[in-house]
């Protein structure tokens, strides 16, 4: 057998199809092997983050009552003696993320249907990489135009508000314009990923272009529409440069968003700056707050998953 195979190589003849099938195989193997341990790599880093919050909220709830923390409406942990209820914060997160998404739904999904079910092809293709460029753009950039211009020159000046110069507003607001993006670019993948078919069979029974656009794509894609408004939603919850700099540092507990508010990422980003000792409530309180923060997108994300479950409508 060894002498054959010395035979077949010193002669040029190509190698037997049990050997090519042997190679090919290990190479499945590494590349197996490869995307099983980029998948644990990733689940050891949510495993550790979670450790990490957990570890320090345990203790800093020892020294606070959970009642207090999440039922408390005053929130001043770096003063004495402090308080550390953080209602405050979260309706701070809250009302800048309603804010936002009552700008960007009407606006995301306005401009999915047009790319999706009007824009020509060519106009598609200059529209849609314009709209996705407002994605990569630094979210300092829209504080800074949120606290500069936006504020004193819109809401003051053109619409005659009376905000603060640090609202929550104006944060809201420029959040929304930041995750337009999320919201179109995703729903009018799920629109245009909607049978031809369905279409065409709608026009046939003398639909008109916005009957179809509503009672058939729309209603089709509904899945992937909502997962790009809960995806912009967890956006907005997250976003930390646009109310650190517009929204103010100002807790508050109430709705009044002409004033300023502070929501949770803007407590964490504002204090993390290591002004707060290793081991002290205050230090504590970071993790605590990033632990409400992390369960609160963690809730966020199961119920978009079980919505998207129970309405996905799969072609074939």
């Amino acid at each position: 057998m060894e002498a054959a195979s010395t035979a077949a190589a010193a002669s040029g003849r190509p190698e037997a199809p049990s050997l090519r099938a042997a190679r090919r195989r290990y190479g499945e193997l590494v590349i197996r092997g490869f995307l099983v341990l980029a998948a644990l790599i990733s689940l050891l880093t949510t495993t550790g983050i979670v450790y990490a919050l957990l570890k320090e909220t345990v203790v800093f709830f020892g020294d606070v009552g959970v009642r207090d923390y999440l039922f408390g409406t005053k929130w001043s942990p770096l003063f004495e003696p402090g308080s550390f209820g953080v209602l405050p914060l979260i309706a701070g997160t809250f009302a800048t993320t309603a804010i936002a998404l009552v700008v960007a739904i009407p606006l995301g999904l306005g401009a999915a249907v047009y790319l999706s079910e009007y824009a020509r092809p060519r106009v598609r293709k200059t529209l849609k990489p314009i709209l996705e460029l407002l994605a990569g753009i630094p979210t300092i950039v829209f504080g800074y135009f949120a606290l500069t211009f936006f504020t004193p020159e819109i809401l003051r000046g053109f619409f005659n508000l009376h905000v603060s110069i640090f609202n929550a507003l104006a944060a809201g607001i420029i959040i929304g314009f930041l995750i337009i993006p999320i919201v179109a670019s995703i729903s009018e993948d799920s629109m245009r990923s909607v049978p031809q078919a369905l279409r065409e069979g709608a026009f046939g029974l003398g639909a008109s272009k916005l009957q179809v656009t509503v009672r058939v794509v729309f209603p089709a894609a509904l899945s992937g529409i909502v997962a790009s408004v809960v995806l912009a939603m967890s956006r907005a919850v997250g976003e930390t440069m646009v109310v650190l700099i517009a929204g103010g540092q100002q807790p508050q507990w109430g709705v009044d968003v002409g004033k300023s508010m502070e929501t949770l990422t803007a407590f964490i980003a504002a204090t993390a700056k290591g002004d707060a000792p290793t081991g002290s409530i205050e230090y504590k309180t970071l993790f605590a707050v990033g632990t409400t923060l992390f369960v609160i997108t963690l809730v966020i994300n199961m119920i978009s998953i079980r919505f998207v479950r129970k309405y996905r409508q799969v072609y074939e």
